[in-house]
């Protein structure tokens, strides 16, 4: 899987080790000889915590010992200060017609219309960033997404639609507008002529957007891994994050189970109990799964010590690849 796709975004509920999974990953398709990307759209990063290294919010960072990896935490201001500009873009604007507007109640709500961010505009720089990184040429053979927990994966998923259809809406207004728009300007305006490119810039992000989602849903280029433990709630959450990605033609290579009891003959009474507990999800796990992804499920067994850091890294990306 590593050798080939071009992305591979791993996601899953909050505390099942997902950012793990992802740089240990990230390490093994390095050491492959993959120049690769690690980045986290996590709100709540933690990727700089797992690899052992401090990483300056926005800026990607070569890994020190480790040669052909570069990681990177996305900074919600940063980014969201970055695209502002491409996210508030009003069809009015450049319009030199001072008075103009005033007592026309359809102008004015069309101008309070346009002046609006687009729906998850929290939420939308992180997605930004991911079409910024897909769509613009880099030296980076893979780009491995460590995901926020699943209810944020999920409305980052569904962003661009929705942000497809909010630039579709300023287009098609803007077209409309655009005529009338330009004889009035040219009555009331001045000699000088002013640049107004927000068709352009509107064109060229709603076709990153529609490239992007092309290569997100390429099973050749992209993949999604879940990562689950065998726990009720998880099962339930992983379903209905199964159940998106599929609606979404994201395509899904692989769920890692995760944080195993083993099968060892001296366990205390509340192993035993744990280890029971999960063996009963497993067989649930397997009964739901399997039917898409039977031999893709990976098991992954509970560490006796925390899995941060190269050593223990390496350690667990024999069980994934």
């Amino acid at each position: 899987m590593l050798l080939n796709l071009k992305i591979i975004m791993f996601g899953g509920k909050g505390g099942v080790g997902k950012t793990t999974c992802a740089s240990s990953s990230a390490i093994w398709a390095a050491e492959h000889g993959r120049n690769t990307l690690i980045i986290s759209t996590d709100p709540a990063h933690s990727l700089g915590d797992s690899l052992g290294i401090s990483l300056p919010p926005g800026e990607p960072t070569p890994i020190p010992g480790i040669n052909n990896l570069t990681a990177l935490e996305i900074d919600p201001k940063k980014n969201l200060a970055e695209y502002k500009g491409l996210t508030s873009v009003n069809p009015m604007e450049g319009m030199n017609m001072p008075g103009l507007m005033e007592g026309i109640p359809m102008m004015e709500d069309l101008q309070d219309l346009t002046s609006i961010n687009p729906p998850g505009i929290d939420e939308a720089f992180a997605l930004l960033k991911v079409l910024e990184i897909i769509e613009t040429e880099h030296d980076y053979d893979l780009v491995i997404f460590d995901t926020a927990p699943t209810g944020h994966t999920l409305r980052f998923l569904s962003l661009p639609e929705t942000l497809s259809g909010w630039i579709g809406k300023l287009l098609k207004m803007r077209l409309k507008l655009g005529s009338i728009m330009g004889l009035m300007k040219s009555l009331f305006s001045s000699n000088e002529k002013e640049k107004d490119n927000s068709l352009e810039v509107l064109e060229r992000l709603k076709n990153s957007i529609i490239n992007a989602r092309e290569d997100l849903t390429n099973p050749l280029k992209n993949s999604f891994v879940v990562v689950m433990i065998p726990e009720e709630m998880a099962i339930s959450e992983t379903v209905r994050l199964l159940n998106e990605l599929y609606k979404y033609k994201i395509p899904v290579s692989n769920i890692i189970i995760n944080q195993l009891y083993q099968a060892e003959e001296e366990l205390c009474d509340f192993c035993k109990a744990r280890r029971n507990m999960q063996h009963r999800n497993l067989l649930n796990i397997y009964k739901i799964f399997k039917e898409k992804l039977g031999k893709h499920l990976i098991e992954v067994p509970l560490f006796r010590e925390e899995i941060r850091e190269y050593d223990r890294l390496k350690e667990f990306s024999e069980y994934l690849i």
